[in-house]
């Protein structure tokens, strides 16, 4: 069984890395979702998926993402506390709206392939977190890929909810939105999840923002409030 789950993630990151295309909003981008008391509001498919994100980054530009990863399960099942970097080189696609990215994802050992893409109207590192975070978690839980995928896309597409938020931007607030979902509450096989049937999925971006991407934020504790995971991706903005 062991070695049907080692292929199946192997097989998940490979779609990342040889395709050339993010697996994740390629092929199970979830469908609209009406977002909770907020009828103005985008759906959070849009916002994560959907929307041309690269059309206000200039050619030429790099953009930078601050990543952690932690976690206090013991025996260290998630390795030890990851502090890096995922750098996105940006040069001019075939249409204004679109770039061609040269991905740096992590650095010395902790490099992890991904692209290079070619023609991206939206912004890849969205899709490079979740495809990345969905193999570590599949991994200690000795899960199904597949079924915890599905899972996040029914989650985005269900249950999730979309709220206005202001974001710090270059010394100023600028308008931005909060998406947040739990895919796994109440799923069937949640006792199988080592307790972290609770991770809380939590997405900020803002059209005033380089690539729209302010944080992306996998989130769960245990009922003292023990980190079981934290795993984040900040937009740098002094990197650019």
């Amino acid at each position: 069984m062991k070695d049907l789950v080692t292929a199946a993630i192997l097989a998940l990151a490979a779609a990342t890395a040889l395709t050339g295309a993010p697996a994740f909003a390629q092929q199970d981008a979830p469908p609209a979702v009406t977002a909770a008391k907020a009828d103005a509001a985008p759906s959070a498919a849009d916002l994560l998926f959907e929307r041309p994100q690269l059309r206000n980054t200039a050619p030429g530009a790099t953009l930078t993402y601050d990543y952690l990863r932690r976690s206090g399960i013991s025996k260290g099942p998630f390795g030890p506390p990851l502090n890096d970097a995922i750098t996105l080189k940006l040069e001019p696609g075939k249409n204004p709206d679109e770039r061609n990215i040269d991905v740096q994802m992590f650095s010395g050992q902790n490099r992890f392939p991904a692209g290079p893409f070619e023609d991206m109207p939206g912004n890849p590192v969205m899709t490079l977190f979740l495809e990345h975070h969905l193999v570590n978690l599949a991994r200690v839980l000795e899960a199904n890929p597949r079924y915890l995928k599905n899972a996040i896309r029914k989650g985005l597409r269900d249950r999730a909810t979309v709220t206005p938020t202001k974001v710090t931007y270059n010394g100023r607030e600028v308008d931005g939105w909060r998406v947040e979902a739990k895919p796994f509450e109440g799923d069937k096989l949640a006792d199988r999840m080592r307790g972290m049937s609770n991770m809380t999925y939590t997405f900020i971006t803002s059209s005033s923002v380089p690539g729209e991407l302010v944080s992306i934020e996998a989130q769960s504790k245990n009922a003292e409030g023990g980190e079981l995971l934290e795993e984040r991706l900040s937009y740098d903005q002094k990197a650019g």
